[in-house]
Protein backbone atom coordinates (compact mmCIF):
# COMPACT_ATOMS: atom_id res chain seq x y z
CA UNK A 1 0.00 0.00 0.00
CA UNK A 2 1.67 3.25 -1.27
CA UNK A 3 1.09 6.02 1.46
CA UNK A 4 1.37 10.12 1.63
CA UNK A 5 2.88 10.97 4.75
CA UNK A 6 2.48 15.33 4.78
CA UNK A 7 6.15 16.93 6.18
CA UNK A 8 5.79 20.02 4.48
CA UNK A 9 4.82 22.46 6.39
CA UNK A 10 6.93 25.34 8.78
CA UNK A 11 5.40 24.14 12.46
CA UNK A 12 5.08 27.83 12.85
CA UNK A 13 3.62 27.56 16.48
CA UNK A 14 6.64 25.51 17.75
CA UNK A 15 9.21 28.05 17.12
CA UNK A 16 11.91 28.17 17.61
CA UNK A 17 11.72 24.59 18.15
CA UNK A 18 11.38 24.69 14.05
CA UNK A 19 13.17 27.50 12.68
CA UNK A 20 16.21 25.05 12.21
CA UNK A 21 14.76 22.04 12.55
CA UNK A 22 11.57 20.54 10.62
CA UNK A 23 8.83 19.13 12.47
CA UNK A 24 9.42 15.99 11.50
CA UNK A 25 12.77 15.44 12.34
CA UNK A 26 12.10 17.00 16.79
CA UNK A 27 13.47 13.89 18.36
CA UNK A 28 11.21 11.72 20.26
CA UNK A 29 12.35 8.49 22.56
CA UNK A 30 16.11 9.20 20.85
CA UNK A 31 14.77 9.61 16.97
CA UNK A 32 12.87 12.00 14.93
CA UNK A 33 9.69 11.60 14.88
CA UNK A 34 8.81 10.56 10.95
CA UNK A 35 11.28 7.70 12.07
CA UNK A 36 8.50 5.84 14.78
CA UNK A 37 5.78 7.11 11.25
CA UNK A 38 7.71 4.85 9.03
CA UNK A 39 8.11 2.19 11.03
CA UNK A 40 4.41 1.61 12.09
CA UNK A 41 3.77 1.75 8.61
CA UNK A 42 6.40 -0.78 7.64
CA UNK A 43 4.89 -3.36 10.16
CA UNK A 44 1.69 -2.95 8.54
CA UNK A 45 3.53 -3.94 5.36
CA UNK A 46 3.76 -0.50 3.70
CA UNK A 47 7.09 -0.70 1.59
CA UNK A 48 6.63 2.54 -0.40
CA UNK A 49 5.86 6.11 0.42
CA UNK A 50 5.82 9.55 -1.01
CA UNK A 51 6.85 12.44 1.41
CA UNK A 52 6.10 15.98 0.29
CA UNK A 53 8.74 18.54 1.87
CA UNK A 54 9.21 22.54 1.64
CA UNK A 55 10.28 23.54 4.87
CA UNK A 56 14.12 22.41 5.54
CA UNK A 57 13.00 19.67 3.15
CA UNK A 58 16.45 18.92 2.37
CA UNK A 59 17.38 18.02 6.15
CA UNK A 60 14.35 15.73 5.71
CA UNK A 61 15.69 14.05 2.51
CA UNK A 62 19.30 13.67 4.12
CA UNK A 63 17.84 12.36 7.30
CA UNK A 64 16.01 9.48 5.54
CA UNK A 65 18.43 9.09 2.49
CA UNK A 66 20.11 6.12 4.41
CA UNK A 67 17.22 4.29 5.30
CA UNK A 68 17.74 0.43 4.60
CA UNK A 69 16.83 -0.62 0.70
CA UNK A 70 15.32 -3.49 2.51
CA UNK A 71 12.91 -1.40 4.14
CA UNK A 72 10.97 1.45 2.83
CA UNK A 73 11.35 3.15 -0.43
CA UNK A 74 11.09 6.70 0.11
CA UNK A 75 9.93 9.45 -3.12
CA UNK A 76 10.29 12.99 -2.38
CA UNK A 77 7.50 15.52 -3.63
CA UNK A 78 9.47 18.99 -3.46
CA UNK A 79 7.02 21.74 -3.36
CA UNK A 80 9.16 25.06 -3.98
CA UNK A 81 5.78 26.84 -3.13
CA UNK A 82 4.10 25.60 0.12
CA UNK A 83 0.83 24.05 -1.09
CA UNK A 84 -1.14 23.05 2.21
CA UNK A 85 -2.21 19.66 2.41
CA UNK A 86 -4.39 19.23 -0.21
CA UNK A 87 -2.32 21.17 -2.77
CA UNK A 88 0.59 18.76 -1.60
CA UNK A 89 -1.20 15.70 -1.76
CA UNK A 90 -2.20 16.86 -5.11
CA UNK A 91 1.04 17.48 -6.41
CA UNK A 92 1.77 13.99 -5.56
CA UNK A 93 -0.42 11.85 -7.21
CA UNK A 94 1.33 11.66 -10.09
CA UNK A 95 3.91 9.32 -7.84
CA UNK A 96 1.36 7.89 -5.73
CA UNK A 97 -0.48 5.98 -8.98
CA UNK A 98 -2.84 3.75 -8.08
CA UNK A 99 -6.25 4.81 -7.16
CA UNK A 100 -6.28 4.25 -3.70
CA UNK A 101 -3.56 5.46 -0.67
CA UNK A 102 -2.98 5.85 2.98
CA UNK A 103 -2.67 9.36 4.25
CA UNK A 104 -0.33 10.24 7.44
CA UNK A 105 0.77 13.51 8.77
CA UNK A 106 4.09 13.50 10.08
CA UNK A 107 3.06 15.39 13.23
CA UNK A 108 1.51 12.86 15.06
CA UNK A 109 2.50 10.56 17.77
CA UNK A 110 0.32 7.69 18.23
CA UNK A 111 -0.22 3.62 19.58
CA UNK A 112 -2.38 3.18 16.35
CA UNK A 113 -2.09 0.44 14.53
CA UNK A 114 -2.25 0.55 11.04
CA UNK A 115 -3.31 -2.89 10.45
CA UNK A 116 -6.52 -1.66 10.94
CA UNK A 117 -6.42 0.84 8.57
CA UNK A 118 -8.57 -0.51 5.37
CA UNK A 119 -6.64 -0.87 1.67
CA UNK A 120 -9.78 -0.91 -0.17
CA UNK A 121 -12.94 1.86 0.03
CA UNK A 122 -16.20 0.56 -0.45
CA UNK A 123 -19.40 1.39 -2.57
CA UNK A 124 -18.38 4.99 -4.08
CA UNK A 125 -16.83 6.17 -0.71
CA UNK A 126 -13.77 8.69 -1.46
CA UNK A 127 -12.51 8.36 2.33
CA UNK A 128 -12.21 6.54 5.23
CA UNK A 129 -10.85 8.46 7.87
CA UNK A 130 -9.58 7.83 11.42
CA UNK A 131 -11.26 10.00 14.08
CA UNK A 132 -10.05 9.85 17.42
CA UNK A 133 -12.48 11.61 20.50
CA UNK A 134 -12.06 15.07 20.46
CA UNK A 135 -9.72 16.66 22.87
CA UNK A 136 -10.22 18.70 25.86
CA UNK A 137 -7.79 21.33 24.74
CA UNK A 138 -10.10 21.84 21.59
CA UNK A 139 -12.92 23.45 21.89
CA UNK A 140 -14.96 21.86 18.57
CA UNK A 141 -14.21 18.86 16.67
CA UNK A 142 -14.92 17.95 13.19
CA UNK A 143 -16.88 15.48 12.68
CA UNK A 144 -19.67 13.77 13.97
CA UNK A 145 -19.92 9.55 13.74
CA UNK A 146 -21.89 6.92 13.62
CA UNK A 147 -22.06 3.46 12.47
CA UNK A 148 -18.69 2.98 10.76
CA UNK A 149 -19.77 6.64 8.98
CA UNK A 150 -19.30 10.02 8.87
CA UNK A 151 -22.26 11.77 9.53
CA UNK A 152 -22.10 15.37 9.79
CA UNK A 153 -18.93 18.43 10.53
CA UNK A 154 -18.36 19.43 13.72
CA UNK A 155 -19.25 17.03 16.11
CA UNK A 156 -17.13 14.69 19.22
CA UNK A 157 -14.85 13.89 17.03
CA UNK A 158 -11.08 14.75 15.32
CA UNK A 159 -10.04 14.03 12.54
CA UNK A 160 -6.70 11.88 13.50
CA UNK A 161 -4.41 12.50 10.69
CA UNK A 162 -4.54 9.51 8.99
CA UNK A 163 -6.53 8.65 6.05
CA UNK A 164 -7.67 6.24 3.18
CA UNK A 165 -8.43 8.17 0.43
CA UNK A 166 -9.23 7.96 -3.31
CA UNK A 167 -7.79 9.86 -5.93
CA UNK A 168 -11.04 10.74 -7.15
CA UNK A 169 -11.30 13.09 -3.99
CA UNK A 170 -8.95 15.28 -6.62
CA UNK A 171 -11.25 16.18 -9.08
CA UNK A 172 -12.41 19.44 -9.81
CA UNK A 173 -10.06 20.80 -6.90
CA UNK A 174 -8.47 23.84 -7.45
CA UNK A 175 -4.50 24.22 -8.16
CA UNK A 176 -2.17 25.93 -5.78
CA UNK A 177 -3.09 25.61 -2.13
CA UNK A 178 -5.66 24.50 -0.46
CA UNK A 179 -6.57 22.30 2.63
CA UNK A 180 -7.78 18.45 2.20
CA UNK A 181 -10.69 19.14 4.90
CA UNK A 182 -12.32 21.02 2.34
CA UNK A 183 -12.94 18.19 0.06
CA UNK A 184 -13.67 15.90 3.14
CA UNK A 185 -15.97 18.36 3.95
CA UNK A 186 -17.43 18.17 0.37
CA UNK A 187 -17.44 14.49 0.28
CA UNK A 188 -18.93 14.51 4.10
CA UNK A 189 -22.40 16.24 2.67
CA UNK A 190 -22.44 13.95 -0.31
CA UNK A 191 -22.04 10.72 2.63
CA UNK A 192 -19.19 9.22 0.92
CA UNK A 193 -16.76 9.24 3.72
CA UNK A 194 -16.50 6.02 6.05
CA UNK A 195 -14.76 6.17 9.37
CA UNK A 196 -13.34 4.42 12.46
CA UNK A 197 -12.36 5.79 16.09
CA UNK A 198 -9.16 5.51 17.59
CA UNK A 199 -8.68 4.77 21.78
CA UNK A 200 -5.70 4.57 22.39
CA UNK A 201 -2.75 7.03 22.39
CA UNK A 202 -2.52 9.96 19.91
CA UNK A 203 -0.94 13.57 20.06
CA UNK A 204 -1.02 16.28 17.50
CA UNK A 205 2.08 17.92 17.90
CA UNK A 206 1.28 21.62 17.68
CA UNK A 207 2.60 23.14 20.25
CA UNK A 208 5.70 23.07 22.76
CA UNK A 209 3.84 21.63 25.30
CA UNK A 210 2.56 18.94 23.25
CA UNK A 211 5.96 18.08 22.01
CA UNK A 212 6.67 18.38 26.02
CA UNK A 213 4.44 16.14 26.66
CA UNK A 214 5.47 13.23 24.74
CA UNK A 215 9.67 13.97 24.30
CA UNK A 216 10.28 13.26 27.93
CA UNK A 217 11.88 16.23 29.95
CA UNK A 218 15.56 15.42 29.37
CA UNK A 219 15.52 15.19 25.73
CA UNK A 220 16.49 18.60 23.77
CA UNK A 221 15.63 18.77 19.80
Amino acid sequence: MKTMVLAAGKGTRLAPLTDKTPKPLLPVDGKPLIFHLLTQLRQAGVNEVVINTHHLGEQIEQALGGLDPSGIRVHFSRENQLLETGGGIKKALPILQQPMFWLCNADIFSDFDFNTLPTQLLGNDLAHLVLVPKPASRDAGDFDYADGRITSRDGDYVYAGIALLHRDLFKGSPDGPFSVRDLLFAATAQNRVAAQVHSGAWTDIGTPDDYQRIKGPTQTP
